[in-house]
Parts: structure tokens; sequence; C-alpha cells
């Protein structure tokens, strides 16, 4: 291991760089095309279309990585042509397409997509996918039109919507949203049956449009030699007002014998936007409110390392004031005694109370009796793992093999709390799921029978590089808000939050047994990187707005925690950590616990996906933490700070110092910082967290 990490390592966790991304013009509209995929296109400062990427889907819904090859690029003032071939390879699956993709000076795009499979495989999905931006289409009116020609008005769902695909856009040929006054954006779908689902269910921050419906039976066979095409295009159009009225947002049907007015024939006049930035100055300005919430109590999950030896150090964990550790037992596995004993320990050790996740089988009155027993045994015995009842602050109630918890296994945990008196506080017993959002969603459980509704997070399900995961904590309040919505009165408990799924609970089949010089699908090298660091703050700051009661992140220590252990990392080519050091994002969790028990105060940063922001309160003290989003410098400005505060920088020239060091890193004197009229400006180098007290 080198004394010195490389940049890209302290960046983003592996020593390689990541896609370059090229500025692009159609006509109007401005866009980043990145690997493949277009991005971020934009009418002025109004974003348009969030992506537009093709991907293949295995047979449990896995995303095969393409290798592009053969890039040529023709790239004007307000047009352009790319082309590329892609090739997607993974064990026994081996399909290659090739992308042609043309922006023309009236604003159209064009994307075609010409591939074969060269093996034959099972798939979920081949083809295109487009993402509607949340922010600008949530509750907003679109057209849609079918495959047999007839249309409708739909809306985008302003909660997040359970039924998928999203009601009134399926099979699809065509959809349109208005992006300027008489102007609208139309999307049309060539070579398959299109529809739409909600992906804030998963914290995409997005709506996404797909190939291939839900509805008909997947996985499928594709022979070796099957020939795929297909066609989205995009263009700018203009329609009467009067035909979008709705009311009460229902879908409003038109004539089967009307001709579709999507396509329109009008004159289009396009207004120039100003830029993403407010001012357009390039500068990213923060505004901090009056209205405070009660910060959300934080705990970490227990380390996934069965060898005891590599327990954490616990002053470094103590100094993170965490309110619980969870600690998951599965009834449906042998070692949950083991489990139970080992996380114990390391609570103890810790010094923090147990958010005790039980998995219970179809016979959880016997699963709780076995537990329950092993508790008193452990009561007796003068040791480590001895359980009093008050190391519990938390029972989550969760059954196997079920999308939520069972009114059966609710009830069954109620009657063991009650009798084994691990009440200590309220709420006591929860339920919900130990998968996504979308899973409560659709299946909820009984909530008058528990106290609180929980669920997981995680920011990888469908996509996995950089500015996706940068876009993710944006689409967090919507599912607070929609469980909140649902589930009048009950308090929400979001645990864990992980960089990646811990398991894939839409599997149709085994999955593939991973590669000795592979990380386990579980593990992002982001985890050990100020990307990491910058995610949990922006995840962070929109749990708390949105009012969730408790949140448990990652991990105690290892690769999927908020330290590395003793012995270091199992693969360190990989994963190329410090043995015995902190990540970057230990510091970000350390900074809000010093907080425990205050207060978070709404703030609003004017370029969300470049600058995140978290404004923390207690007493007479105030925090103000930032998260650069983005790999390149950006300027901030601040107001409604103290004439004079201080400032403590978290970046690429002392990382490694602060993962090796914590405790120096913490102590050393920040520097000051005083305000001109009234405002604070910062620049803040790739991937910074800044803190400043005033």
């Amino acid at each position: 291991m080198s004394a010195s990490l490389p940049k890209n390592v302290l960046y983003y966790g592996k020593d390689e760089p990541p896609p370059q991304q090229i500025p692009l013009g159609a006509g109007p509209l401005s866009l980043i095309y990145e690997a493949g995929d277009l991005r971020y296109i934009r009418l002025g400062g109004r974003e348009v279309i969030r992506r537009i990427y093709a991907a293949v889907r295995d047979r449990n819904w896995g995303t095969i990585p393409g290798q592009l090859q053969n890039v040529k690029m023709d790239v004007r003032e307000d047009s352009f042509h790319i082309s590329y071939d892609s090739e997607h390879k993974q064990r026994e699956i081996h399909f290659l397409w090739h992308g042609e993709i043309a922006g023309e000076s009236d604003g159209t795009i064009r994307f075609t997509f010409d591939g074969e499979a060269r093996t034959t495989f099972l798939r979920n999905r081949i083809g295109f996918c487009v993402l509607h931006p949340i922010q600008e289409c949530a509750g907003a009116t679109c057209r849609v039109e079918y495959i047999d020609g007839t249309s409708k008005t739909a809306v985008f769902p302003g909660l997040v919507a359970a039924e998928q695909p999203v009601k009134g856009i399926h099979d699809l040929r065509a959809i349109a949203h208005e992006v300027q006054p008489g102007v609208w954006a139309e999307l049309g779908m060539e070579g398959d049956v299109f529809e739409m689902e909600d992906q804030r269910n998963w914290i995409d921050a997005s709506y996404k449009t797909f190939c291939t419906p839900l509805r008909l039976p997947f996985p499928v066979e594709i022979k070796a030699g099957t020939k795929v095409r297909q066609v989205v295009t995009l263009k700018l159009c203009q329609m009467p007002d009067a035909r979008y009225q709705m009311t009460d947002f229902k879908i409003a049907e038109e004539s089967e014998n009307r001709t579709s007015t999507l396509r329109s024939s009008h004159p289009l006049q396009v207004v120039r936007c100003s830029t993403a930035t407010e001012d357009g100055s390039g500068i990213v300005n923060l505004e901090i409110g009056k209205s405070p919430v009660r910060l959300p109590s934080i705990g970490l999950g227990a380390s996934s390392d069965p060898n005891p030896e590599n327990y954490p150090h616990p002053a470094r964990l103590k100094a993170l004031s965490l309110a619980h550790l969870r600690v998951d037992l599965h009834f449906d596995q042998e070692c949950w005694q083991a489990e139970l004993a080992r996380g114990l320990g390391e609570a103890e050790i810790i010094g923090c109370p147990i958010e005790l996740a039980l998995h219970l089988s179809g016979l959880p009155a016997d699963d709780l009796k076995d537990l329950t027993e092993a508790m008193t045994r452990s009561r007796c015995r003068s040791s480590e793992f001895a359980a009093p009842a008050r190391a519990f602050c938390r029972v989550l109630a969760l059954t196997i093999g079920e999308k939520t918890t069972s009114p059966h296994s609710i009830l069954a945990v109620r009657s063991m709390v009650r009798e084994f008196g691990l009440s200590i506080s309220e709420p006591t017993v929860g339920a919900g799921t130990n998968a996504d959002f979308y899973q409560l969603n659709q299946f909820g459980p009984a909530a008058d029978l528990c106290d609180f509704i929980c669920w997981s997070m995680n920011p990888q399900v469908h996509a996995f590089d950089n500015l996706s995961l940068a876009e993710t904590p944006s689409a967090i309040a919507a599912q607070v808000e929609t469980a909140k919505e649902r589930y009048r009165g009950a308090r929400v408990v979001v645990s864990p939050v992980t960089l990646k799924p811990r398991f894939n609970p839409v599997a149709t089949g085994t999955e593939a047994e991973r590669l000795q010089d592979e990380l386990p699908s579980q593990v992002d090298s982001r985890q050990m990187s100020l990307f990491g660091a910058s995610w949990t703050l922006a995840a962070f700051k929109h749990l708390a707005g949105s009012g969730v009661d408790s949140v448990t992140f990652y991990e105690t220590s290892g690769w999927r925690g908020v330290m590395e252990t003793a012995a270091g990392s199992l693969l360190p080519e990989k994963f190329p950590s410090i043995p015995d050091a902190v990540f970057p994002l230990y510091h970000v969790l350390a900074d809000i616990g010093e907080f425990r028990g205050g207060e978070v105060v709404v703030s609003r940063s004017s370029d969300p996906l470049a600058v995140e922001s978290l404004v923390l309160r207690k007493d007479s003290r105030r925090r103000v933490m930032l998260a650069n989003m983005t790999d390149r410098p950006r300027s901030v400005s601040i107001r409604e700070l103290k004439e004079e505060a201080t400032l403590q920088r978290l970046n690429e020239t002392n990382a490694e110092f602060a993962m090796r060091e914590p405790e120096k890193f913490r102590a050393n004197t920040a520097e000051a910082l005083r305000a001109r009229d009234g405002r604070i400006e910062l620049q803040l180098m790739p991937y910074e967290i800044a803190t400043i007290e005033g």
C-alpha cells in the first residue's frame, strides 16, 4: 500500500478517471454526452430530459456494463453526430449493439439502437430507457399517445406512485410535457412497447420510460442471432393550451377517432432561459431558512466481519455519539445466535443500545421463543455478551419470504417485547420491509399494529455512475412524504442506508458466484472516498429535512463501514483502503453527531446537483456543512452567517491525514472566515466537505 493515495482513489475509491463529459448543442437545447449516454438535456435553465441510455438487463435485473468501441464524433456549435459500438459481455451473456445519435439545429435529437445477441441467454430487458426529471415534472401534466393511435392527458405522480407502470402512461408511442409556455418536449419511441415507472421508489430522481412492459413474462430467452432495433426521438413542438386542461388530475379521455395532436405543424417559438445557476454567475447560492426540524437519531449497522479481532476502534465509534447499533438476526440461518452474541458485544464496546432487526420465519412464535431463551441464558452469564433489557431501543419485525411484515409476525414480536421487558422507550415495535420503498409502497404492512414504519435505501438499484448517484438524495423526501401520507400517525425509521444493495429482492434465479478478484456485490470502493462522504451528507440532509425519526447508516467497520479494520482490505487492489483508518464519511457523521439532540435548519442550494448543504443548530451553536457533489471546483456564496466564523475543510489535500489520524484532524484549529456585506464566498475543491461554525 502506497504511503500516499492517488487523487482518483481519494475522489472515487479507484485509481482511474471518470468518463469524459462532452457538452453538446442541438439548436436551443444543451446537453452532455458521457460514455454513450445523453444527460441533462436542457432548454436554457430548464431540464427537459435527465438521461437517455440503453441497458442490457440479465434475468435478475442486473445491468451488464458495456464497453464502447469505434467511437466517432462530429460536434458543431448547434448540432452533432455520434456513433459507436457497445459490447456487453459477462459470463454467458454477449450482446453487441451499434448506436447512432444525431442532434439537429432545430432541436431534434434522434438516438438509434441496432443490436444483436451473439450468444443465447436469459434477459429481462434490452433497450432504451429515458428519464424525466422529478423537480420539473412531479405533478405536471403530460400528453401520451398509445400504440393504437389514441391519445390521452395524464399526470406525472406527485406522491411516489405504488402502481407500476404509472397510471395512464403505458403502451406508449409518444409522451410530451410542457417545458415553456406553449412549448412542449415530445419523446417518440419505436421498436418496442414502452411504459413509465416512478423510480423514486428506489430514490432515483426520475420517472423512467422503458421498453418491454412489465406485464410480459420474464426472464425470456433471447437466442443467438436475434436482432433488436429501437429508436428514440426528442423534439420540441407547439400545441394549443386548451387541449391540456385537467380536472382533479384525472385522466381526460378523448375521442378514439380524433387525430393525434402530439405532432403539431404550428410554428415553434422558443424563449431562451437563464443558466442553471440562478444569477447566471456560476456561483452556487446557499440560503439558510428559519424553520427547524428535530435532528433524527443516527445509528450504524453491526459489522458483518465475523472475526472478533477485527472489532473497530471503540473510542472512534464513541466519538460519533451513536444512538443505536442495528443487529440483524436471520432465523432461517443457524448462525443467528452467533450474530446476536457479536452484536451485543459490539454494542457494549461502543456503549449504545441495539436496534434489533428480527427476520422471522413462517413460525414467528417458535423463533421468538428460541430468542427469549437465548437472551435469558445470556442474562445469567457474567460476560460481555449479557443482554439486559435496557440494551434494546427498538425492534424491527420482518418476515422472511414476504414483501413486507405479516400481521402474524408483528403480533408475535409485540408479545415477546412485553414478556421479556425490552421496551425502554417509544416507539418499540416497527414493521415494513428489509428491501426498498417499492415493496413498502406496494405491499404495506398493517400500520395500526406497529409503532413505526421502516424500509431501507440505497442509490444503486438502476444506475451506478457518479452523476446518477449524486442525483439520488433529492428523491429521498418524496419517499418519506409518501410514507407519512399513507401511514398517518406512524413514525418513520429508515434502516439501513447503504451505498449498494445488500441483496437482490427481485432476483428470478440464483445469483452468479463471485469471482475471486471481484468485490462482493454489496461493496462499493466509493465507501472509502470523498465522494462517499459528499453523498452521505446530501442523503442525511434530505432524510433529516423530511422528518424521519431515526436513520441507520452503513456498518461500523470493514468495506461496508465507516472505518477499516486493523487487518485492512481483503482485496486492496479493488478496495485500496488504509488499515485501521477511518473513511471520510466518518467525519461527516462525527460532525453531525456533535449536534445530537439538536435541530436541522432548512437550507436551499441554487444548484443541489453541484453543492448540497446541511445546517445544524443546538442551543447557541450553528454549523453549516457543504458538500461539493462534483469533480470540479465550485464557488459557493452564503448569507445569514455571523460576521466572524470558522472553517474546517476535508478535501484531497488533507483527506489521507484525516483518515489515518482522525483525532488529530478533528482537533486541528479551523481557519477564520469573515463575511463581507453579509455574505461569505468559498471555493470548494472537487468533492470537498466544508464545515463552517457561525
